[in-house]
């Protein structure tokens, strides 16, 4: 999985699975663009990501998660709940606002 810590006013947190960046998923009306620009930061682990969640779900951040791997840690991490994630093309993806 790849994460990336986009620092603005407000910590932004793009997270997803790594065989989606560069990819474009659209379905009726909708488009899911994976930008290696705004998604490719650093490739971690389960076990890192668990700990970024942890870190930046304290600072106030806002996540951006695509991917079955990554959308399924942070719910088993609590960071989204299942009605929070939508599917576009089959990927989930999760927007999350702190």
């Amino acid at each position: 999985m790849f994460v990336n810590i986009i620092k603005t006013c407000r910590e932004v947190v793009a997270i997803c699975d790594s065989e989606l960046v560069g990819r474009k998923f659209e379905q009726d009306n909708l488009q899911l663009d994976v930008k290696e620009s705004f998604f490719k930061g650093n490739e971690v682990s389960k076990e890192e990501l668990i700990e970024i969640l942890d870190d930046m779900s304290k600072e106030d951040a806002t996540f951006n998660i695509v991917g079955k791997e990554s959308v399924s840690i942070a719910l088993e991490e609590g960071l989204i709940s299942k009605d929070g994630v939508k599917t576009i093309q089959g990927i989930p993806y999760a927007l999350v606002l702190m």
